[in-house]
């Protein structure tokens, strides 16, 4: 834009020209919208983003042609969104989210798995109360609070290597007593 471009629009009385302006252009912002994005719902939320930028650009000076610069951020405004969805599909193809998903969509439990996850469950919970007080405890910072080793370490008054060797000790018996990566 150049320098001049932000003139005549700063008043209240000139905020109100923006918005009849936009009144009487909303339908065909909306096609245009719509167009760029081929949904309805989508292209209602462009251009309402778009006119609150206008209109906060408005408070600062004005534009030229406000009806230009509208069709201008609608336009911007779709081009970062198909951005954006592009580059959620190739993270989401990449580590193959789409197909957990749908995986998990599909394969709600059925009473013999969860029969089957509770039983190791209660053999694990047997297995952690058999251990020494200390590994039980460096297992459990580690795997359910997220503890780092050191952290662990520094809790229980030990060296960093005794904390992973703590916790080691106490996988390798869950793994013992259940199937368990």
């Amino acid at each position: 834009m150049r320098a001049g471009a932000w003139e005549g629009y700063g008043s209240l009385e000139q905020k109100g020209s923006l918005l009849v302006l936009y009144s009487a252009h909303r339908r065909d912002l909306l096609k245009y919208a719509n167009g760029l994005v081929a949904d309805h719902s989508v292209a209602e939320d462009i251009v309402q983003e778009a006119w609150l930028r206008l209109d906060r650009g408005a408070e600062a000076a004005t534009v030229s042609e406000p009806l230009r610069y509208l069709y201008r951020i609608i336009r911007n405004l779709a081009l970062d969104l198909r951005r954006k969805g592009t580059r959620e599909r190739a993270v989401f193809t990449l580590f193959g989210v789409d197909s957990v998903i749908e995986q998990q969509a599909d394969a709600q439990p059925g009473p013999e798995q969860i029969a089957q996850d509770k039983a190791q469950l209660e053999a694990i919970q047997a297995v952690l109360a058999a251990l020494p007080e200390r590994t039980r405890i460096a297992f459990e910072m580690h795997r359910f609070g997220g503890c780092k080793l050191r952290e662990i370490a520094a809790h229980l008054n030990i060296s960093t290597p005794m904390a992973h060797v703590l916790v080691s000790e106490a996988v390798d018996a869950c793994k013992q007593q259940v199937d368990w990566p």
